[in-house]
């Protein structure tokens, strides 16, 4: 006779299945995930050292007189901190995210107060014994835990404007600080959560606005205005033409150009009396670095020659010449994945490349088996704050994209960087080893 226990399939008697879900974290970890992690990082360790490796002065890579060993440090910190997150209830992430976030956003406006400039930024805090901490790499894990606390407890479909008002306050008030400290690379960053809010609801005109305002800029930059507002509204005039819904609105469609022609006529404005002398030479840089090579162009430059020089297979590990008679500046942080195109080649840089996709698409496939709210949203703002640095960092290294400190996730040098993707990634393993243990909401 059949017991509760038993099932019935197809007419059969089904033995109950002796495999039982497990309740320790570890036994539910992805551990492929946590593998692409380990990857990452031991080549980002190797790469941190060929960036310092001489012939005429080896230095052994555990050595912490160079960034190696010093990054060999903070890969063990880091270990710790992950073994930490996976072993503390992963009901607290939730429960006190937005505590969290307020003592974040305090710590940050305490960096802005005491913090002694670095390069021109009030962004990091001296720990003593040549250590530094970056505030603004960790304000990253709090907001995406306070943007998920709350939309899990609004629907963005359905939100009322004082919740949108509330939504974008919690995104960009740590942007603001962050600025207020002369930090904007590491400000732009908190723009990539817009794409968990589309996940979640939000409309796909404000991308498509956001996108269409960041390409009229940038054709502003590169071609004359009369040929850019000509183009435009042909375009807009086709697209009246095969879509007789627009001829409606025909109104509303010449106030969209009257708007596009402001914008236009105020981006020279804006990058010569706004920006900072800085800021402003990484547009140019962007838009022309041949024009002063030796000047604001020499990064991007000297960036390319090296990408360029490792041909197909690169010049094989510890043998850059870019990298030795330091060409690059900031190699080890801004500009690391020069390292890999110049000694392991487009082989190489298409691997890392791979990994990186790997890397995102499996976040993206743990936030959509996510049984909450809360786990998913925080999965997509994970995904979106290492995509946005990915782009970004491979992009301003081939001249695609403006040079702004970002460092790349998990491979550049830096303990800030290193511990803030760390906690990113492990709290969402965390949500994700515990989902079975979640009711859907």
């Amino acid at each position: 006779m059949p017991t509760a226990q038993h099932r019935v399939i197809g007419g059969k008697i089904v033995q109950p299945s002796s495999r039982r879900q497990s309740t320790s974290v570890f036994g539910n970890l992805d551990w492929f995930m946590v593998l692409i992690y380990f990857v990452l990082v031991a080549l980002g360790w190797m790469n941190i050292y060929a960036v310092v490796y001489s012939p005429d002065n080896v230095v052994n890579i555990f050595s912490f007189d160079i960034n190696s060993g010093r990054q060999l440090t903070f890969i063990a910190t880091g270990v710790i901190l992950m073994i930490v997150l996976l072993v503390v209830d992963y009901k607290v992430y939730e429960h006190l995210a937005f505590p969290i976030y307020g003592g974040i956003i305090l710590l940050l406006l305490f960096t802005l107060a005491v913090a002694n400039p670095v390069a021109g930024s009030r962004s990091w805090l001296d720990l003593g014994g040549g250590f530094r901490l970056q505030p603004a790499e960790l304000a990253k894990f709090a907001t995406a835990l306070a943007i998920s606390k709350f939309l899990s407890q609004v629907s963005l479909r359905q939100q009322k404007m004082k919740d949108q008002m509330v939504l974008a306050a919690i995104t960009f008030l740590p942007a603001v600080i962050i600025i207020l400290q002369n930090e904007t690379g590491s400000a732009l960053v908190f723009g990539s959560f817009i794409l968990a809010f589309f996940r979640e609801g939000m409309s796909p005109l404000i991308l498509i606005i956001g996108g269409s305002a960041a390409a009229i800029f940038i054709l502003t930059l590169l071609v004359p205005k009369l040929y850019l507002l000509i183009g435009i509204a042909a375009l807009m005039g086709l697209a009246m033409f095969l879509d007789y819904r627009l001829m409606r609105r025909f109104k509303t469609m010449i106030a969209l150009f009257v708007l596009v022609v402001g914008m236009v006529f105020s981006v020279d404005y804006f990058v010569n009396d706004v920006l900072q002398p800085h800021q402003q030479n990484r547009i140019k840089a962007l838009i022309n670095p041949e024009a002063d090579p030796l000047g604001y162009g020499w990064n991007v430059t000297q960036s390319k020659i090296a990408i360029g020089s490792g041909g197909f297979w690169g010049k094989g590990f510890l043998e850059g010449t870019q990298t030795k008679f330091d060409f690059v500046p900031e190699q080890s942080t801004d500009f690391i994945f020069c390292t890999i195109g110049e000694e392991h080649g487009w082989v190489g840089s298409t691997i890392l490349i791979a990994l990186f996709l790997l890397l995102m698409m499996r976040i993206v496939y743990i936030a959509e088996r996510q049984k909450s709210v809360f786990g998913r949203t925080y999965g997509y703002c994970v995904v979106s704050v290492i995509f946005f640095h990915f782009v970004i960092n491979v992009g301003m290294t081939i001249g695609l994209a403006p040079v702004v400190g970002i460092p790349l996730p998990f491979f550049s040098y830096g303990g800030s960087s290193l511990w803030s993707f760390t906690i990113l990634l492990f709290i969402l393993l965390a949500i994700d080893a515990n989902r079975n243990r979640e009711l859907v909401r």
